[in-house]
């Protein structure tokens, strides 16, 4: 199959302490760019594939940056538009030992928050286009992240462009307006042919409590996902346990409508940014998926994409299709 991808959200701009300090312990921050579907854009890019956003970004020097940072990741910039408002932020608190990082955000009255439906032309957009991916975290953002991720969803199906759906389930942005999570998810999901998701996800969307211990607690609630969802065809998910800030196990995991597949566990030591994994376990998925590869590929890429991004600083994963296919679980020596 050709055509592009096509990503849609919030990009961001990262702050970050130094030395695994707290800021308010901080005198000066790494900046760097970001944003859950523009790492999935990047990622995809680096392997290959053609990758466009549509987003919007405040006409200032902070906008050229994350359009600089797009364009130098090989993503097409013809959807991202310009329009009022400032550049949605946060700050990370890099966490050391036994205390987690923490996320500040300081987004609230963004060019992309402020923007309308019209602002977007989501047609022209999707023209071509081989998959929508986007995110829970866009419908998070109040009533108008809603209508933009409807009218996404809504552009999609009528152009009938698959689309990949990440839950991206950030209880801060939910918390800070009346909302209903539940109910704007599973409208969203509805309409998904894969979701990036795991049973705390579909036990939000359901309403029902799925157990992540064992394959079979899994399996279970990714049955009942598809019995909910009859679009759904393929659910991915991680399994990650935090030994402290610097050590996680991770395992990957793909359900297909008739069977699954789980990885082993990857032990993941010296980790240098943990932003952004789950972004890059995203697009190792949809490389496979977009590359007609089974569960198992899609399963096995989509964890050695995630791991190796915890090797590198920043949001965004940079790792091209060669290194992908290079990684080895055990890691190995320097390459010659």
């Amino acid at each position: 199959m050709t055509g592009h991808v096509t990503c849609f959200g919030e990009v961001l701009i990262r702050f970050a302490t130094h030395d695994a300090r707290l800021v308010v312990q901080s005198d000066a921050l790494d900046m760097v760019v970001g944003g859950a579907e523009a790492n999935v854009a990047s990622g995809l890019a680096s392997l290959g594939h053609d990758v466009r956003m549509v987003s919007r970004l405040p006409a200032n020097p902070l906008g050229d940056k994350c359009r600089a940072a797009l364009g130098a990741a090989g993503v097409g910039l013809s959807g991202v538009t310009s329009g009022p408002g400032r550049m949605g932020l946060y700050f990370l608190e890099t966490g050391a030992g036994l205390r987690p990082s923490a996320i500040t955000y300081d987004r609230a009255g963004s060019a992309f928050a402020q923007s309308a439906v019209d602002d977007f032309d989501f047609a022209a957009a999707l023209d071509g286009a081989r998959l929508l991916h986007l995110s829970g975290i866009t419908p998070a953002l109040g009533p108008g992240g809603v209508s933009l991720a409807k009218a996404a969803v809504r552009a999609a199906q009528e152009a009938g462009v698959p689309i990949c759906f990440d839950g991206n389930y950030r209880a801060l942005l939910w918390e800070s307006w009346d909302s209903n999570p539940r109910e704007i998810l599973t409208e969203m999901v509805s309409a998904a042919t894969v979701m990036i998701g795991n049973h705390r996800d579909i036990s939000l969307l359901l309403g029902e409590t799925f157990s992540g211990d064992g394959a079979d607690r899994r399996r279970e609630a990714a049955e009942a996902a598809f019995a909910a969802f009859p679009n759904l065809q393929v659910i991915a998910s991680t399994a990650r346990h935090v030994v402290n800030a610097g050590h996680h196990r991770i395992a990957a995991r793909v359900d297909g409508r008739d069977d699954a597949v789980q990885t082993a566990e990857a032990d993941v030591t010296g980790i240098v940014d943990r932003i952004g994994t789950g972004d890059a376990f995203a697009a190792g998925v949809l490389h496979q998926w977009l590359e007609a590869g089974d569960l198992s590929a899609m399963a096995h890429a989509g964890l050695a994409y995630t791991v190796l991004k915890h090797s590198l600083h920043g949001d965004m994963s940079l790792i091209g299709r060669a290194e992908l296919d290079a990684f080895s679980i055990s890691g190995g020596d320097v390459r010659r």
